[in-house]
């Protein structure tokens, strides 16, 4: 298992230059981490080759954002039937997107009047990162502890939601509530994106909304191969939490996990896209 505590990265494959190279994996990392001034945790796997690299992989980082696709994930699996739940709509207050923080999408005056259904929800929250929609979808599932719950029944005992928009952006580094670890997410993303976690029709919805992300164009889109298909979760909070989640398929291959999570030690740093982009430059080298 990854040593968590000193952040050594490792690679690890058949073959016999796997220790060399983890090891140059591992400086890079470290590198970037004391050049930003950041605390950097990383889970990548080629699910083709099983080549993987972690550091930091078991640490706690705070989740942010990143929980939006377990909220649509429980919605599809959990309340929807057939697609009625997803039409249902949901009526919400001027003042709900406000007091949510970012609201490009519920904060239209014509979906305020309007009203917007559960699909809408979901795709706001996981495309748009829309705060206000994952509050409305938390409330449909009964609150942040029904995320907890969700990983929990999906095999991740680590990751924890228990906070709303947008009080869970908090990041304190002490903090253990909203948080979750690199290897954690990796799993539970494989098993929503490309396991069996999910019917096939629910499947298909979730990978749609992540591959119509439009929040990660400075990391990691950015940072890897303009012909590898992308679909991914950003989030942001204080102390420079800056994370990406998601799944690669680069042309003609088995597609790759990709977790990195950044967060620094002052309140007010500013998330770090140069960072997570460049972490993920340094995956898509190691692994492509």
């Amino acid at each position: 298992s990854a040593h968590a505590a000193g952040g050594t990265a490792q690679v690890r494959s058949g073959g016999g230059d796997a220790v060399r190279g983890a090891a140059g994996v591992s400086r890079r990392l470290r590198a970037l981490e004391r050049e930003h001034d950041a605390r950097i945790g990383v889970f990548a796997y080629d699910t083709g080759t099983r080549r993987r690299v972690l550091h930091r992989a078991d640490e706690r980082f705070p989740m942010c954002s990143v929980f939006k696709t377990f909220a649509a994930a429980a919605v599809l699996r959990d309340l929807d039937r057939d697609g009625d739940f997803l039409a249902k709509r949901i009526r919400y207050s001027r003042q709900e997107a406000d007091d949510s923080g970012y609201a490009p999408v519920t904060g239209r005056p014509e979906n305020i009047a309007r009203g917007m259904t559960v699909g809408e929800l979901c795709g706001a929250a996981v495309s748009e990162s829309d705060n206000a929609a994952a509050n409305l979808l938390l409330r449909e599932l009964g609150g942040p502890r029904s995320i907890t719950r969700f990983c929990r029944s999906v095999g991740d005992d680590v990751s924890r939601l228990d906070r709303w928009e947008p009080e869970l952006n908090s990041a304190e580094p002490w903090r253990v509530t909203d948080t979750s670890s690199p290897r954690a997410l990796g799993r539970s993303y494989a098993r929503l994106v490309l396991g069996d976690a999910l019917e096939p029709g629910d499947r298909t919805r979730l990978t749609d909304w992540l591959l119509a992300n439009t929040t990660n164009g400075e990391r990691f889109r950015a940072g890897l191969p303009a012909d590898w298909l992308l679909g991914d979760k950003t989030g942001a909070g204080s102390y420079g939490t800056n994370n990406d989640a998601g799944v690669a398929w680069p042309p003609g291959r088995a597609p790759l996990v990709l977790v990195v999570l950044t967060t620094k030690f002052e309140p007010d740093a500013a998330p770090d896209n140069t960072l997570v982009r460049r972490t993920a430059e340094l995956l898509a080298e190691e692994l492509g």
